[in-house]
């Protein structure tokens, strides 16, 4: 991609109104605009980033036997009555037609998933079976807050399993959670599988995958040795107390922000819309249901709280927009436009500062957007190219068939 091309400009200052650092530099640096509090625009990067972290996690719920399908986001009043939502559920945007008949935004998807499914699963052998998605949702927060943390409209990947027994959901939940831990893994990020309350889905125990940063609204507290991790709101235990798990250290109390969560529905849903199957015993009896969230958006603000500097964002290679940043100076277009095409034809994607810019105000912007490299043609650099990665401070002289050697 051109630069001089793109219809967006950098500022050179974050926005005043900008409270945390993933809202200061995702508008700084061209990622998004806010349209309104909790609603955000996303730009050429910032699509290039959200479509990166769907793929890494499409990836993953496929590879655990997920089956991408997409539901609509508006829903009639009826399902959410049903179940008792559209009472409970305070975030609801609820809406009336010009016929009078009410709508709701969908914040999840349980009333629609459970009876379309209820629609497929007849048979022990229909299951056990898992439907995802990839679906903006809307909530009604009374103070959206912390960039894209936390939105009114929000892109997440939502998933729903149905069992024909609470092993088999179990077994299944195992899947759900180490594909979870793939995921931020592959996204820079380290998550603690976290014990918290059901919330309104549920009087279970749910888990959620929390990350530390300051940007979060939950409090943790973690043993440093294992995995024990729960949220401070059912949590029997306090800062100091010795793990009650491995015994080996003491807990710590941190600041952090949920990134996913999986919740045992059991047969909540299964029984409100009558969902039957055939067991191997000829008998009837309801699936046991599991429903899964990784929110898209607000994890890509998570990944600028925990990856950035003084000079801007630092994109982890899986989701940067571009992996190089070229940047020409003082040379005909024709040598940039050489050296951009034959990394496009290696497979690398290519951001080329093509502007009429001073140097300073290029390199300060490549640092601003954050991708993994930086490569300089210049007059100095004769006929190599000057490459400093986004991590490092000090650039290296090479040939650019010696990067590109390296990057692919």
């Amino acid at each position: 991609m051109r630069f001089s091309t793109l219809p967006i400009r950098l500022l050179p200052e974050a926005p005043k109104d900008a409270d945390t650092v993933n809202h200061q530099l995702l508008v700084q640096a061209g990622f998004v605009r806010q349209l309104m509090a909790g609603v955000y625009t996303y730009l050429p990067f910032g699509l290039k980033v959200l479509n990166s972290i769907q793929q890494i996690v499409r990836e993953e719920m496929d590879g655990i036997g997920g089956h991408e399908i997409h539901m609509p986001a508006l829903h009639p009043a009826e399902p959410w009555k049903k179940t008792g939502g559209w009472d409970a559920v305070d975030v609801l945007f609820k809406l009336e037609s010009r016929t009078g008949k009410e709508h709701a935004l969908g914040q999840s998807h349980e009333e629609v998933v459970s009876p379309l499914m209820g629609e497929f699963i007849q048979s022990y052998k229909d299951l056990p079976v898992a439907v995802y998605q990839m679906q903006w949702k809307f909530r009604d927060e009374l103070r959206s807050k912390s960039g894209i943390l936390r939105g009114r409209e929000f892109l997440m990947k939502d998933m729903y399993s149905f069992h024909e027994s609470q092993a088999d959901f179990d077994r299944f939940y195992e899947d759900v959670k180490n594909a979870y831990l793939r995921v931020f893994d592959r996204l820079g990020l380290v998550a603690k599988v976290t014990e918290a309350s059901g919330g309104n889905f549920t009087d279970k125990i749910s888990y959620e995958f929390m990350v530390l940063t300051d940007a979060g609204e939950d409090d943790i507290l973690y043993c440093p040795n294992c995995e024990f991790c729960v949220n401070t709101e059912i949590a029997k235990v306090a800062e100091g107390d010795k793990c009650p798990k491995c015994s080996d250290a003491s807990l710590k109390m941190a600041r952090a922000a949920e990134v996913g969560n999986v919740f045992d529905l059991g047969k909540k849903f299964t029984e409100v819309f009558n969902i039957n199957f055939s067991n191997a015993s000829g008998e009837q009896a309801k699936p046991i249901m599991g429903c899964y969230g990784i929110g898209i958006s607000r994890t890509m603000g998570v990944i600028v709280e925990r990856h950035n500097d003084d000079r801007g964002i630092i994109w982890p290679t899986s989701v940067a927009p571009f992996q190089v940043h070229l940047i020409t100076i003082g040379v005909e277009e024709a040598v940039g436009k050489a050296a951009y095409e034959t990394l496009q034809k290696a497979g690398i994607s290519v951001l080329w500062d093509d502007r009429d810019k001073s140097p300073g105000t290029k390199f300060a912007e490549a640092d601003l957007i954050g991708c993994p490299h930086r490569l300089v043609l210049s007059k100095k650099t004769a006929g190599q190219v000057e490459w400093k990665k986004r991590t490092e401070s000090e650039p290296s002289l090479v040939s650019l068939e010696d990067c590109i050697q390296e990057l692919t």
